[in-house]
């Protein structure tokens, strides 16, 4: 039996995952209760995490400042909370994540193999290249993208979709957030 894969991305409407500069904040400053509320929703089923070692890099980064996780939104506590694989050949146990394995090797191979032995569903959250080298492969089954309703044109930074294949998708789902965000589910095909 086969788990499936979720590609879990934030995006500004022009497709950045991020901002290098400018005073936009987190959420790029659209935070609202159904937003939270949805996220939370999302992150306490059962589910493993997938991370890239510079995804985790950042995220033990932001655990590790008191100020950082005293703002923390539940979800983002509930994911750390979540057991996680994280596919690097650079970051060596132990680690300042709880439940954390270390998988080396080709992600696709590691995630393949997660997808096939896997008695939970997989979610990854940020990761731009892994997940991109995994929808490549045919392994994600799902993209949930979370739009954030602003242009960063100028200050936009990490290209959610650069890089990968050309892909037909399939709307499996839709939510609208606080009058502004949408978070579309989509099933990928090869096109």
């Amino acid at each position: 039996m086969t788990t499936t894969y979720t590609f879990d991305v934030f995006s500004s409407l022009d497709g950045f995952g991020s901002v290098s500069g400018g005073d936009w904040g987190g959420y790029w400053g659209k935070q609202g209760p159904e937003l939270l509320a949805r996220r939370l929703a999302l992150y306490e089923q059962p589910q493993r995490m997938v991370f890239g070692a510079e995804t985790l890099r950042q995220f033990i980064g932001f655990r590790s400042d008191p100020d950082m996780v005293a703002e923390m939104d539940a979800w983002g506590l509930r994911m750390i909370e979540l057991p996680a694989t994280v596919i690097s050949s650079t970051l060596t146990p132990p680690i300042d994540w709880p439940d954390v394995t270390v998988e080396t090797g080709d992600g696709v191979d590691v995630v393949r193999r997660l997808k096939e032995k896997s008695d939970v569903p997989l979610r990854s959250h940020g990761s731009l290249s892994l997940n991109r080298e995994l929808l490549n492969a045919g392994l994600v089954d799902f993209v949930q993208v979370t739009i954030f309703p602003v242009l960063t044109g100028r200050n936009g930074d990490a290209p959610v979709f650069a890089g990968a294949d050309d892909f037909d998708l399939e709307l499996v789902a839709q939510h609208t957030l606080d009058a502004r965000t949408v978070e579309l589910t989509y099933r990928p095909t090869l096109h």
